[in-house]
């Protein structure tokens, strides 16, 4: 990885930022999802998000992302919920939280020597349009507890990992290849990093209270 001079810690979110937006839309989505995360990562990050109600010019559009080197600790708390029987009721409702320090780049410069040690995994439902993965290289230390639940009806990914390497994260939740997808979700990052995030999709019933830890 060469590493940029001057590269600072951005984060953006598009539409609203460090708030919470609840809004109804024209049309219904066959697509729901919940998602709550919370990442602390020392070193350098690169993730994004995209929420969205319905392709194109309608329904609702959400953007966040962070990008730099630094110290992050942020927490995402977010639902897209369609009702194809009642269009009225579709919705995005997402908040964040965090504190983010920047840092120079060369701090977190990777050692002359990387590791050869890996992980990685991948989950499909192809029932409920739900795709996870997570691969970890460079490894100089990794504890990970990830549990998946997949039925015909429903996906729950729950990931929980500290690591020393790099690490990324992906995932996508789309219900066929007519429907627009409800999150597409893109991450890596180097350092320390610890993270724990649950995505759950499908049913009428995938919105979840768990608070983030």
């Amino acid at each position: 990885m060469r590493w940029l001079p001057g590269l600072l810690m951005i984060s953006a979110l598009c539409v609203i930022a460090t708030a919470a937006m609840l809004v109804p839309t024209a049309k219904g989505t066959t697509q729901n999802l919940t998602e709550h995360s919370w990442i602390y990562n020392q070193g350098y990050m690169d993730d994004m998000r995209i929420y969205q109600t319905e392709a194109g010019f309608h329904g609702q559009k959400m953007v966040t992302g962070t990008r730099g080197s630094g110290t992050v600790s942020r927490t995402i708390d977010a639902e897209v919920y369609g009702d194809s029987n009642n269009p009225a009721y579709d919705e995005i409702s997402m908040s964040e939280w965090g504190v983010f320090q920047n840092k120079p780049p060369s701090t977190y410069a990777p050692s002359l020597t990387q590791s050869d040690l890996r992980n990685a995994l991948c989950a499909k439902n192809y029932e409920t349009g739900s795709v996870y993965s997570e691969s970890y290289s460079n490894l100089e230390e990794l504890v990970k507890d990830t549990s998946i639940i997949q039925t015909s009806a429903a996906s729950v990914y729950d990931i929980a990992s500290e690591v020393q390497g790099t690490a990324k994260i992906g995932a996508r939740v789309q219900k066929s290849a007519s429907t627009v997808p409800a999150y597409v979700m893109g991450g890596t990052y180097m350092g320390y990093t610890n993270i724990h995030m649950t995505l759950e999709t499908g049913g009428n019933a995938s919105v979840m209270t768990l608070p983030c830890p």
